[in-house]
């Protein structure tokens, strides 16, 4: 529809050309003009005609053919539903309209199909966070929290005695729900392109720039009351000490990952920055042979001690204080997404750059609930 609003425009244009030409030099339209001004009428009716029967079709609402006496099945509905609210919500980003979307406690759209896949996508691009133990929940959530190294359990001794009581105890840990935000300014000409498919290129771009911010704040969040709490926050008891000032060695990495539980070796894995794999993987001897059994003839992949080695730009380099390297299971990460993402499209805001926003808005908490399953190392 917009080429041919267009071609009828620069018609009308041409038109009032011919007007205004005849009109300087006070003639009539000789038999040319009339000729060209006689099609251009033509052309811009049809024009008209196409463009009103496109509304009219546009406003129809297709149906669902079914065979007699069979039921739709529940995936065939949901497919259906998803069809339309993706095609609804191309709409909006091509001529600014939403009138088949709910609006949202703060009159937001929410494409609820568009949300979900960016949820999908972010656990796609974060590693950590696909290993992370997550829930889907409104509100504050409390997590019982128990550490069976705790518990203790012993012979009862002679007939008739009490067993020893364990000194293990429950405590819940809080996830509450702190509020963020993810812009993505969209170019109208990419927009207005119709080869382009709109939705995948809105979902990657906003789910990139949630899954980076995720992953930092899963890795380096802090204890404050209003932040995530990431991996940097293990308990004294979890944190293996490097015994040289920037330097990590082949024997800590051993002992480090030897002295996680052998329960929780099975799900077990690395977590580092990429310059720290490299400097691990160039580690040599005294005869300049690498002690990691790096051999630059094939490509064994991201694998350390017999374990995968997960990378993010993320993780902190070797220094005092930091934790460069992390291992264990990972699902010890708790993480509260609420999957009532909203997303609003800013259509007049950036009008003057020839752009639009949209932009997500997510509930989310984190936090270390079971530390006995990771360990950090603590750089020296």
């Amino acid at each position: 529809m917009k080429e041919l609003i267009e071609k009828r425009n620069a018609m009308l244009d041409e038109l009032d050309g011919i007007l205004a030409k005849a009109k300087t030099e006070t003639r009539a339209f000789d038999e040319a003009e009339l000729a060209r001004i006689t099609e251009v009428k033509a052309e811009i009716a049809k024009i008209d005609a196409t463009i009103k029967i496109e509304e009219e079709v546009r406003n129809l609402e297709k149906g669902t053919v079914v065979q007699a006496g069979a039921t739709p099945t529940e995936a065939e509905v949901r497919a259906l539903a998803i069809e339309k609210e993706e095609r609804d919500f191309v709409e909006l980003l091509v001529e600014g309209r939403a009138v088949n979307f709910p609006a949202g406690t703060n009159g937001s759209v929410i494409p609820v199909t568009i949300a979900n896949k960016i949820i999908a996508r972010v656990k796609e691009l974060s590693p950590l966070y696909a290993l992370a133990t997550k829930y889907d929940v409104k509100g504050a959530l409390n997590i019982p929290a128990y550490n069976w190294q705790d518990h203790t359990t012993a012979y009862q001794g002679a007939e008739f005695t009490a067993v020893s009581a364990s000194a293990g105890t429950f405590t819940n840990v809080q996830l509450n729900g702190f509020v963020l935000g993810s812009l993505a300014l969209i170019s109208k000409s990419l927009i207005n392109r119709t080869d382009i498919d709109v939705v995948p290129f809105v979902v990657e771009q906003i789910a990139m720039s949630i899954a980076n911010f995720l992953e930092n704040e899963l890795i380096n969040g802090t204890v404050a009351s209003a932040k995530l709490q990431g991996l940097v926050t293990v308990a004294s008891e979890s944190q293996f000490a490097g015994a040289t000032t920037l330097v990590i060695t082949d024997v800590e990495l051993v002992k480090m990952k030897n002295k996680l539980k052998s329960v929780y070796q099975g799900s077990a894995s690395w977590l580092m920055h990429p310059d720290t794999l490299s400097y691990i993987q160039t580690l040599k001897d005294t005869t300049g042979r690498f002690l990691i059994g790096n051999d630059l003839s094939a490509d064994g992949g991201h694998i350390l001690l017999g374990k995968p080695v997960m990378l993010s730009d993320n993780m902190p380099l070797n220094g005092v204080g930091k934790f460069p390297i992390f291992y264990g299971d990972f699902s010890a990460l708790h993480v509260k997404v609420e999957q009532g993402v909203e997303v609003q499209v800013l259509l007049e805001k950036y009008a003057e750059q020839h752009a639009l926003g949209v932009v997500a808005w997510a509930s989310m908490d984190s936090k270390v609930v079971e530390p006995q399953k990771i360990l950090g190392y603590l750089g020296k």
